[in-house]
């Protein structure tokens, strides 16, 4: 146990920040007045931080890759990634996300195919609207994006496809 020096408070040593040249090898302030400290501090020095950052990122880029890569691999920074693109691409959150995939049942609206493990659905939507439609695998949104979303351009290709619908033996007025 020790006291802070800040707020006076009786802490455990794991509630101290480790300060090299200190008598016990901690610093004296606990780590959450030293946050608060900081939080307060950083408006001032936000620009020379965030350019002292930006030069030792680029004289360390295999150390920041290799972090990078260590904190990507963990599963829930790769959902709050996720989340973080749904809510700015489509205003959505990953939990309204996994509902309309199980609205959809698991799988794409077009072709039933479940998602791979390493790739999720795209969330489908119109264009012109913003209204979204499903969510729907990289091959039916990129099938409906080569279409420009044009039901009777798909229309014609499903006729196109299916022989017994054609209403004459012409395959020169396809």
């Amino acid at each position: 146990m020790k006291r802070c020096t800040k707020c006076g408070e009786l802490r455990p040593l794991d509630q101290f920040y480790a300060a090299k040249g200190t008598r016990d090898g901690l610093r004296g302030d606990c780590k959450l007045c030293f946050k608060e400290r900081a939080k307060a501090r950083y408006p001032v020095i936000r620009d020379r931080a965030i350019a002292r950052t930006k030069a030792w990122q680029k004289a360390n880029p295999e150390r920041v890759k290799e972090t990078q890569k260590r904190l990507r691999s963990k599963p829930e920074w790769k959902r709050r990634d996720r989340n973080r693109y749904l809510v700015k691409t489509y205003g959505i959150t990953v939990e309204e996300y996994d509902d309309l995939l199980a609205a959809q049942g698991g799988v794409c609206a077009i072709c039933r195919r479940p998602p791979r493990d390493d790739i999720s659905l795209h969330l489908d939507h119109d264009h012109a609207t913003g209204e979204r439609r499903g969510l729907l695998c990289f091959k039916c949104n990129n099938a409906l994006g080569d279409f420009d979303d044009d039901a009777e351009r798909l229309l014609r290709a499903y006729v196109y496809l299916t022989p017994s619908l054609w209403a004459f033996d012409g395959a020169a007025n396809r």
